[in-house]
Parts: C-alpha cells; sequence; structure tokens
C-alpha cells in the first residue's frame, strides 16, 4: 500500500540543522557573557581561577561536540545533550560569582529558550524541573523542614515564575511557527485535488532519490500515466465528474505503489512515478497492476457508470537513460506511444 513519502527524515534533517546553528550561537554567547563577567567584575581570585576552568571545559565540549562529526547527523538528542551540558557549566559559574545573587542567574533563560524552541513542551518542562533543583543547590542552606515550608516554596516558585512564563510562550510560539511552516510546506508541494505531490514537491523529491540511485549504480523506474478519456467524461458529465474521476485514478495507482515509491501528478490528467530499486520487469508489472486497478474501479456519479482506463509509458535507469529528464522525456515519450495503439496498455521505451 502506497503512503507519500514526505521524506520526514530530510525535512527534519533541515530543519534541526537551522536549530543547531542556533544553539551554536547561544553557547558562544553564553561563553562570552561569562568571560565578560571575568574580565569587568572581577570575581574573587580562588573564584577566578574556578571560572577559568569552567569557560575552558565548557569551550572544549562545545568544539569537540560540535565541530568534530561527534554526531555525523543532527538529532534532538545532540540538542539535548548541549542544553543539559549548558545548565551545569550555567550552575558552576553561578556557583562562584555570587550564586543566586550573581548578575548570571538569568543565563538559565538561555537553556530554557533552547529546549523551547528545539526539543518540545515536556522536555522543557523536565528541564526547567532541573533549574529548579540547581536554585535549591545554589540557595541558601536550609533544613529539610524550611524546604517544605510554604513561605519556602512560594519564594522559590516567585524566583522561577519568569523562567515559568518565558518557557510557556517560547514553546507555543514554536509550535505555532513549525506548525505554520509545515502547513505552507504542504501547500506548496501538494496538489489540491488528489493530495498527492505537484511538480513542485515531485521535483525536490525526485532529485534526492534519483541522486541515490545513480551513487549506488541502482535501478530505478518511472511511469508516465495518463487517463484516457478525462476530456469525454468532463464534456458528458461536467467538471465535478472529471474532478472525482482524476481522484478515482489517483487511489488506484496508490493502491499500488510502495512506501518508498514518489508519486505526482504532473498536470491535468496526467501522473508520473517513480520507483527507486526497480528494474523494468518489475516495473511493468506494476503498470499492468495499475491498469488494472483503473479498469475495475469504474466511477459512479449521480447514478451512472463511467468506465475509465489510463495509458502508461515506462523508462529506466541506466538503460533508458543517465539523468532524470532524461528517463522522464522516455517515459513520456512511451506514454503517447501507448495512447496511438489504443490506449489502456503499457508500453517501455526503446531507442
Amino acid at each position: 500500500m502506497y503512503t507519500k513519502p514526505v521524506e520526514m527524515l530530510s525535512i527534519e534533517q533541515e530543519e534541526l540543522r537551522g536549530i543547531s546553528r542556533t544553539v551554536a550561537e547561544i553557547e558562544w554567547l553564553l561563553l562570552i557573557l561569562v568571560l565578560l563577567y571575568q574580565v569587568f567584575d572581577g570575581p574573587l581570585p580562588d573564584d577566578r581561577s574556578a571560572i577559568s576552568a569552567g569557560l575552558f571545559f565548557y569551550a572544549a565540549f562545545v568544539l569537540s561536540f560540535r565541530y568534530t562529526n561527534f554526531y555525523r547527523a543532527e538529532s534532538r538528542w545532540k540538542i539535548t545533550i548541549e542544553t543539559l551540558v549548558m545548565l551545569v557549566f550555567i550552575t558552576w559559574a553561578l556557583w562562584y560569582t555570587g550564586r543566586l545573587a550573581s548578575p548570571l542567574v538569568n543565563a538559565y533563560l538561555l537553556v530554557i529558550i533552547t529546549s523551547a524552541l528545539a526539543l518540545g513542551k515536556l522536555t522543557t518542562m523536565l528541564e526547567m524541573a532541573l533549574i529548579a533543583v540547581c536554585f535549591v543547590l545554589l540557595g541558601e542552606n536550609s533544613s529539610a523542614r524550611e524546604m517544605l515550608s510554604l513561605a519556602y516554596v512560594g519564594g522559590l516558585v516567585a524566583q522561577l515564575a519568569p523562567m515559568l512564563l518565558v518557557a510557556y510562550i517560547t514553546t507555543m510560539f514554536s509550535a505555532d511557527i513549525r506548525f505554520g511552516l509545515n502547513r505552507a510546506r504542504l501547500l506548496s508541494e501538494t496538489d489540491d485535488l488528489t493530495g498527492l505531490y505537484n511538480m513542485r514537491g515531485f521535483t525536490i523529491m525526485v532529485d534526492r532519490l534519483f541522486s541515490q540511485a545513480v551513487r549506488y549504480s541502482r535501478p530505478a523506474s518511472m511511469l508516465m500515466i495518463d487517463s484516457d478519456n478525462l476530456k469525454a467524461v468532463n464534456d458528458a458529465h461536467g467538471h465535478e465528474a472529471g474532478n472525482r474521476l482524476l481522484k478515482m485514478v489517483a487511489k488506484c495507482i496508490e493502491t499500488e505503489l510502495r512506501h518508498t515509491d514518489l508519486l505526482a501528478r504532473y498536470g491535468g490528467d496526467e501522473f508520473v512515478a517513480l520507483l527507486p530499486e526497480t528494474p523494468a520487469d518489475r516495473a511493468i508489472e506494476v503498470a499492468q497492476r495499475i491498469l488494472k486497478a483503473v479498469a475495475t474501479a469504474p466511477l459512479e456519479f449521480e447514478g451512472k457508470r463511467i468506465e475509465t482506463s489510463v495509458s502508461i509509458g515506462l523508462a529506466c535507469y541506466p538503460e533508458d537513460g543517465r539523468s532524470i529528464d532524461t528517463v522522464q522525456a522516455h517515459a513520456d515519450r512511451a506514454m503517447y506511444l501507448a495512447k496511438e495503439q489504443g490506449r489502456n496498455s503499457v508500453v517501455k521505451f526503446t531507442a
């Protein structure tokens, strides 16, 4: 059963790379902030050496973790580790710069914002809980009884309230922005009528899939599929019937493809499908199944039974072309030959 391969991993990688660049800027901003405090505010000599050690180890972590391909692909786990190390470094710096009275205490906001942008609500709340623990550790020494008192808990909540508010607002904005971007991407890359990729979306995805076939010398096949009687249906029954016919044909094609295949509406009454890891003989089998699926699923419209069929042209990589444009052009030529030969048939391109 075909499900539209939205290439979520590739899209997520692009999103994570953008977030990762922002995280890197936040990490360097934090280093510069603590370094400036070290230079201009003048902590005590013993504290200065401890802060310098923290700066050294945190800078070494950032350089090694981010710029030595420790993780070859961006991931949310990587960003989670970075935020946790950031939290430890901030707590270390606060310990030697006045604890909760330190002017650096608001640096925890950098952890919260980073987590809210990249990791979602749950992780952000968990990190807020860790920050609350750090506040307890950095606070004045209190007995367990005092910590459980209403006054102590109320004071801690009051201190954390601005950070909680920032966490909530940032996660809400991040979710809204991500939803809007995904919606815009979906609308720009899909066909309104059938829900398949349009040619813009198909071009983006097919370049990735075809480049993999070329890189690893794997076969790939392309089908150009044309509805044989859309114009006649439009003329006889109206455009609503024609639209339903197109949706039915798209559904029939989908049922015969794998989740790794790529299907798009080419325009008008034509569809295009790329079948990775598929040589010519297997592609012909797929095309024949599509012919049968369309022919055995007539459209019921206003009490009338509308028969339909498709013509399919097939071309394969590498025997029919070394580029995606060449393979597609040859599949298109084979499709027109199928229509000339009587329609409702499959034609394999031959030179």
